[in-house]
């Protein structure tokens, strides 16, 4: 047993334990060595659930949803059709100031404002959390000015400002890489194991 080598994962198990360090220090915390969190662990969860729908990403859709439904019980949390909600978060999204003319990306900008003025009342800050997390996700400035403009609303002192941002940045990063990976790896098994090779 001690002469075979240890293979669970197409990336190795080094490359896992750095992953899985890098989860920790995105949502839960590594006790005295993680930077703090400015927004819970719900708020960056809903984050995360959000862009497993946007990288289409079931794997992570799946994962993500099983944690705020934990949290959501822990808390308390009072009915909403949260999954429900962040899909339509997620279909608004898609839009792209690129891609609309200046009187479409007006009405459009004018229905997102609704819509996160509506979402807000169930979980505060969570469209514009979201914006900037998507805009983030694909560079899109424009997007990135709006939901920027929101969080300083949402978030007037500077350093609380940080900190979200930060925790909006760090889940991006994360979850940029753990959705192509938890995408891609089928893939690249049934190519590995077309050719003969079995991990």
């Amino acid at each position: 047993m001690a002469d075979q080598p240890v293979r669970e994962s197409i990336q190795g198990q080094s490359f896992n334990e750095v992953l899985n360090e890098l989860h920790a220090h995105t949502f839960s915390g590594v006790p005295g060595d993680s930077d703090p969190f400015t927004l819970s662990e719900l708020e960056r969860e809903l984050i995360a659930y959000a862009l497993a729908i946007y990288y289409q990403c079931e794997h992570c859709q799946h994962y993500h949803g099983r944690r705020i439904e934990r949290l959501r019980q822990q808390a308390h949390a009072k009915p909403w059709a949260w999954q429900a909600e962040l899909i339509k978060i997620v279909l608004f999204l898609r839009v792209s100031r690129s891609e609309v003319s200046a009187i479409e990306w007006s009405g459009w900008v004018e229905a997102w404002q609704r819509f996160a003025r509506r979402i807000h009342y169930q979980q505060p800050g969570i469209g514009c959390n979201i914006a900037y997390a998507i805009g983030i996700a694909r560079a899109d400035e424009p997007l990135m000015d709006l939901a920027f403009a929101s969080l300083t609303r949402q978030y007037p002192d500077p350093e609380t400002l940080l900190g979200v941002i930060r925790d909006i940045d760090r889940v991006v990063v994360f979850m940029k890489a753990a959705t192509s990976k938890n995408r891609t790896d089928p893939i690249v098994l049934r190519q590995l194991r077309g050719f003969g090779v079995q991990i």
